[in-house]
């Protein structure tokens, strides 16, 4: 008899909840395991059109680690949508302001564009200090150092 595809539900997807040490890594590294995580793209279950993925929590958002000189070179950009409204902001600006949104943003722009991020990125929780309100979640610490 011939295999079936099989295609997840709504209701079989289980939910882990999983920590990640921004201090551990790149941001670039971080961000791709954690939008791994978030799209479920390691589960078996994995369905396209439906959202399989799992709870992350990023602590340590304060001591992020980039490589090279980008917290000089590194730019973010913002257009206000007028003539000559383009903002520019250098990462070390970004991480004085509000350390967790350059992490924040490079998960973003590693999920597919469609129906299912909005959701990804709300089950995405990042911290700037050690300290996060989950331990009922009972989550489960993941490294990201290389050699493990």
């Amino acid at each position: 008899m011939a295999q079936k595809t099989f295609s997840a539900k709504p209701t079989d997807v289980e939910r882990k909840w999983y920590v990640i040490d921004a201090a551990e890594a790149p941001l670039g590294r971080v961000a791709t395991q954690v939008a791994t995580l978030l799209t479920g793209k390691g589960k078996t279950q994995f369905t396209k059109h439906i959202d399989c993925g799992d709870y992350v929590i990023v602590i340590n958002a304060d001591n992020l680690v980039v490589t090279g000189d980008k917290m000089e070179k590194k730019m973010y950009y913002h257009h206000s949508g007028f003539p000559g409204g383009l903002k520019e902001a250098q990462l070390k600006e970004k991480m004085a302001k509000d350390s967790t949104e350059p992490i924040f943003k490079a998960v973003r722009g590693m999920l597919p564009v469609n129906k299912l991020r909005d959701g990804r990125l709300a089950r995405l929780k990042i911290y700037s200090g050690t300290e996060h309100n989950h331990e009922a979640q009972k989550p489960q610490k993941l490294s990201l150092k290389e050699g493990k």
